[in-house]
């Protein structure tokens, strides 16, 4: 199924009051490209448009007219959380509680009831909840939650598998959430063992989520601009494989098919074998790497291995564009990085497309503004979230390398205006954060543990990791960058928290489980000439914004590169998989981001978005909780859950493994 017609988005905004209609133009699934969220105050401007009167217009000349708009692609990559889990009661979106009255007639939502084993080893269920700001004991004292701050559940590439949980015609029927936090089976209804207490609490915490009162600046970013509701991870398993596939659209299949004897065997994802299903360190500026010319930053101390040198094909190596042969010969160790990329340079250097300015910021990797004068600490560096770092045509060549930079080195470049006249630049952040932010739990102990600011569960929180969001934008906003950006907001993966959307694998692992596509995670884009008030609905994942990449700064598809080529077919004659790799061509139902752009804007016959609407002041970005802990209410939106029963379990425990007091004795009474 390809959902990117030739069509564009037909919108009405109600003459009636300022509610928000949506003229809905159908897909080949019967679903909506992009429809416009319900809202009690939300509208741009009184203008009343005329659904019979949007352009039709057809996908090449959009493109054309986005090509030419957007110079500029800003992705701010966050951590770890489902699209259920930030999005699951936004209105307008296919959430937990869409219902037949949503935008989904046939909605179902797979898993939303669940068994659980209690500590008796009696078996309940546990259905999706919201997590609240306070709770009453049972000695009746109100006692706050902090929702901002949650433990991180297992991710890991067995476990999601399991969560998932296909039938026998590869369908997912996400009904093993619970169980498999708890790490019990369930055998003619009788389970394998009783859980201890903190492993119920995390098959209980995999069931939550928080709305706009716990994040109401993603949702306010959501509200203005353009989310999208099907956008899936690539890998079923951790962050580094998805920090890989942002860059590459996959975590090494192509590799694993030229080189078989480093194939993952016994769905573990050893450290050293492709494609990468765990969190290995990357092989460049690890202890392996003994040359180590540029050295590459690495996390002080990490257990969990090291990778080979991924050798594939990625984004990086196509931006050097014309350039690549003169790039490439400033490699450290070509025979090592480049034999599985030749022929893919050559395509590239014949392409005719000059070398694409780009740059990857992430916390840690230089000089940051709260290191010490004239030092570096790589304090916060998270080097597996690093996905160019991997690649030894990258981090091993002096040319490449000049691209990976520090966090505080984008809003440097930012505020002096150094960006070149187009490019692509990611943005990350890390453990901790450089503005010294502390999160609104007083636990002194907590706020050490829960300062990061890529929203990674486990040590983020996520007001200060939306507050980092919200320092890029605003910075991206005050810059001449604004008028011709196109800024994405997407996450890696979704940590294993629950989500109902039901990912189509289309790739499974040599072991014989699912590796592609993974669960639903938030994307969000934001651009002055963005469908405003929008949730998109075309399917969607990492590929997509390599695939809108491509697009704009006319790349040859990673797919469509030789020696991916090649690879792709060895998986199709010796695997019978057809899907071996990335997504950004030959693969049907991958959409490519340009459903966020409204075509009436990008004709200049409506406004484009002003930078002002984009921003968050700066005293709110500082101000914790945000909105005052009311943020629903600040953005006068409704969730689709407010006037439902809210079942949190008795013994619930955002943090079982950090606050393991938590509850109190008795239980909550919500």
């Amino acid at each position: 199924m390809n959902c990117m017609r030739a069509s564009t988005v037909l919108i009405a905004l109600c003459a009636a009051g300022a509610g928000v209609c949506a003229a809905q133009q159908k897909t080949a699934s019967g679903l909506p490209d992009v429809t416009i969220a319900p809202r009690s105050s939300a509208a741009v401007s009184a203008q009343v448009i005329d659904p019979a009167k949007e352009p039709a217009i057809s996908q090449k000349e959009k493109l054309r007219l986005i090509r030419s708009r957007i110079k500029y692609v800003f992705v701010l990559f966050q951590e770890n959380r489902s699209f259920d889990f930030y999005f699951g009661s936004y209105p307008g979106a296919d959430g937990l509680y869409a219902g037949p009255a949503g935008p989904y007639a046939a909605h179902q939502v797979a898993g939303f009831t669940q068994a659980i084993v209690n500590t008796d080893g009696t078996v309940g269920t546990v259905t999706p909840f919201r997590i609240p700001a306070t709770v009453v004991d049972a000695a009746g004292k109100t006692v706050p939650i902090y929702p901002a701050d949650v433990a991180s559940v297992n991710h890991s590439h067995v476990a999601i598998a399991r969560k998932i949980a296909l039938d026998a015609n590869g369908v997912a029927q996400n009904s093993e959430y619970a169980l498999t936090e708890e790490g019990v089976t369930l055998k003619d209804g009788k389970p394998s063992k009783a859980p201890t207490l903190e492993r119920k609490q995390f098959g209980e915490l995999v069931m939550s989520h928080v709305d706009c009162d716990t994040a109401p600046f993603l949702w306010r970013y959501a509200d203005r601009f353009t989310l999208f509701d099907h956008f899936m991870d690539t890998i079923i398993g951790p962050s580094a494989p998805n920090a890989i596939a942002m860059i590459s659209g996959q975590s090494g299949e192509t590799q694993w098919m030229l080189h078989p004897d480093q194939a993952a065997t016994g769905g573990q994802g050893k450290a050293a074998t492709v494609p990468m299903v765990a969190g290995p360190a990357p092989y460049w500026g690890s202890t392996l790497d003994t040359a180590n010319r540029l050295k590459q930053p690495q996390e002080s101390t990490y257990p969990r291995g090291i990778a080979k040198n991924l050798t594939f094909a990625s984004l990086p190596l196509s931006f050097m564009g014309s350039d690549i042969k003169k790039t490439a010969a400033a490699d450290y160790d070509p025979a090592f990085d480049l034999p599985d990329v030749s022929q893919d340079i050559e395509k590239i250097a014949g392409h005719g497309v000059s070398a694409v300015n780009w740059g990857w910021y992430q916390q840690g990797y230089e000089h940051e503004i709260n290191d010490a004068k004239g030092k570096v600490s790589h304090d916060g560096y998270v080097a597996h979230h690093n996905g160019p770092q991997y690649f030894g045509y990258v981090a091993n060549n002096p040319l490449a390398a000049a691209h990976l930079h520090g966090l505080s080195r984008f809003f440097d470049d930012i505020a002096a205006r150094r960006l070149p006249s187009s490019g692509v630049f990611y943005v990350r952040g890390g453990y901790g954060n450089i503005d010294g932010w502390r999160p609104q739990d007083p636990n002194p102990r907590l706020a050490k543990v829960f300062n990061g600011n890529d929203d990674h569960t486990g040590y983020s929180d996520t007001q200060i990791s939306e507050a980092l969001l919200a320092e890029e934008i605003n910075a991206i906003a005050t810059s001449p960058y604004w008028s011709q950006s196109a800024i994405i907001i997407t996450y890696d993966e979704s940590d294993g928290l629950y989500d109902h959307a039901q990912p189509r694998i289309r790739s499974y692992d040599e072991a014989g489980l699912p590796l592609q596509q993974g669960p639903r995670i938030p994307a969000i884009v934001i651009s002055p000439y963005a469908v405003a008030h929008g949730v998109s609905h075309v399917p969607s994942e990492h590929s997509s914004i390599i695939k809108f990449v491509n697009e704009l700064f006319g790349l040859v598809p990673l797919a469509d590169l030789p020696d991916e080529e090649r690879a792709r077919q060895i998986g199709v004659e010796k695997f019978g998989q057809a899907n071996l790799g990335p997504a950004d061509d030959k693969v049907p139902g991958v959409g490519d981001m340009s459903s966020a752009f409204d075509t009436l804007r990008l004709q200049d016959k409506r406004a484009p978005l002003s930078a002002k609407y984009a921003m968050i002041p700066p005293v709110e970005i500082a101000r914790f909780p945000h909105a005052n802990g009311a943020g629903c209410r600040q953005l006068e939106i409704t969730p689709t859950d407010s006037r439902l029963p809210n079942p949190v379990p008795a013994d619930f425990n955002p943090r079982p493994d950090t606050t393991p007091g938590i509850p109190a004795a008795g239980g909550w009474t919500p």
